[in-house]
This record gives C-alpha cells, structure tokens and sequence, in this order.
C-alpha cells in the first residue's frame, strides 16, 4: 500500500535528531517526485515537532546580543542561530502540508520542495559550523518559530500570511546585510552559502503568496486587507522596516502589504 503525503509529513516532524530530520524532508520531496505518494489518509501532525536535546533552549529575549563578525565565535553565534532557523523551518514546511490536508496537489508539491530546501539550507550550514570547529546544539537558541505555527494551526490562512509572508520575508529583508558582514570579516564561504539561501528563500515567500492569494479568492476576500488583518491579530512581534522591496515584489508581495507599517503594531 502506498505511504500517504500526511505520514510521511508526520514522520519528518516525529524525527527528532537534525540530520535524520533533514533527510526526512529530503526522502520525502523524492518519494513526492517520484510519484509513490498518495494524497488523502487521516493522521494528525503532533502539536509540537520531535526536538533534539540540544541546543538547549531559551526565551528570545534571554538570547545574546550579536557582535561584530571579526571573531570566529561571532560567526559560528550567527551561523548556529541561522541553522537553528532552517531547522525549525523543515518543520513548518512539513506541518502544513500533514496539519491541512485536502488542498490541491501543486499546494502540496510546493511545500515538500520548500521543506527539502530547508533541510539543505540547514545541512549546508551545519556542515560550515563543523569547518569553524562548532556543530548545531553547541549554542542555545529560541523557540519563537514554532510558536508563530502554533498560534496559526486552526487556520491555513493565518498561517500563510504569517510564516512565509512574515517570518521568511523577514529573511529577505536582512541577509544580504549579513552576507556583506560575512564578506567583509573575509568569510566568503559563508557567505556564499547564504547567497543560495537568500534566492531560494525568495521562491518560498513567493509560494506563501500565491496560495494566500489563491485561499483568499476561495473565501471572497480582499488579500492585502486579510493579510494585513491576520498579521495584527495572529502574529506578536511588529513589522520592522527597512523592507527589501526589490525581493518582497519578486516573492509578489507589492507594498500596499507593508507600507503604512504603524497600523500593524
């Protein structure tokens, strides 16, 4: 009998060491791809994912402040927190496709090859932390992620407007700061790395507006006035500008989004 799309979904958030995770979500795209999945089948995505022993984690306010990236331990901070990112977004990819089951196949499609992505993103940058003599878990890091997926898992929309449409086109808006930084403390290696990170992470919050837009026109709504709604009541934190705008239009996210910005806090 053939594996259905939700349990394997489920078994990527049910792994809980880092690199049995990403490859997970990497034979998950290749079982999508090869056509051996089928759609359908009852299972319900645990509330929160499988979590390793370390790194240990804490409240993001508890976490240090960055510092100038002239030390090697500046960057193996910054990198780890990074990681730390693309690993829980494995998760976040997963959890939408097992938590809202019932969507067209191209929905699914799109977030098993978003979350293959993050498992690369978080191999490419784990192996980096391993050439710095480091490896994932040595730092403590937060779980302010996760908890975006958990206030938005009664409602694929609040989810889309603030996963994809927030928290990685936040992304978009500061790495190409980090990748000067990197570049100028001569760490080109890491900065190439997130050079890859940053084009795909456009094509991510692009597959996050086009299926908001797409559930908005199912429902009748207006998607900049939703969007801008959701935001306010789904997700804690403020927008910050600046806005990369250049990569926000290519992702199709225009500035009547994010414009008036001092509505949204």
């Amino acid at each position: 009998m053939a594996a259905t799309v939700g349990a394997l979904a489920i078994h990527v958030l049910a792994t809980a060491e880092p690199g049995a995770k990403a490859g997970a979500a990497q034979e998950l795209a290749e079982a999508w791809r090869a056509g051996r999945l089928v759609m359908g089948g009852a299972e319900r995505p645990p509330q929160r994912p499988a979590r390793p022993g370390r790194p240990v984690l804490a409240r993001p306010g508890d976490m240090p402040k960055r510092r100038a990236l002239t030390t090697v331990a500046a960057r193996v901070a910054l990198l780890h927190a990074l990681a730390h990112i693309e690993f829980n977004a494995i998760d976040l990819a997963a959890d939408i496709v097992a938590r809202f089951p019932g969507q067209p196949a191209a929905f699914h499609g799109d977030w098993i090859t978003v979350a293959a992505d993050e498992a690369r993103h978080f191999l490419m940058l784990r192996g980096r932390l391993g050439e710095l003599g480091a490896d994932y878990g040595d730092l403590p890091a937060h779980d302010g992620l996760w908890q975006a997926a958990a206030d938005t898992a009664d409602d694929l929309l609040a989810r889309l407007a603030v996963v994809p449409m927030v928290l990685e086109a936040r992304g978009l808006d500061v790495t190409p700061a980090m990748i000067a930084r990197l570049n100028k403390a001569g760490d080109r290696r890491s900065a190439d790395i997130l050079e890859v990170i940053y084009r795909e992470e456009i094509a991510h919050v692009a597959a996050g507006s086009r299926w908001f837009a797409a559930e908005c026109a199912r429902r009748g709504l207006a998607p900049a006035a939703t969007w801008r709604r959701l935001v306010h009541e789904r997700f804690k934190g403020g927008l910050k500008p600046p806005f990369n705008e250049a990569a926000r239009q290519a992702a199709g996210m225009g500035r009547e989004l994010y414009a008036d910005v001092g509505v949204m806090r």
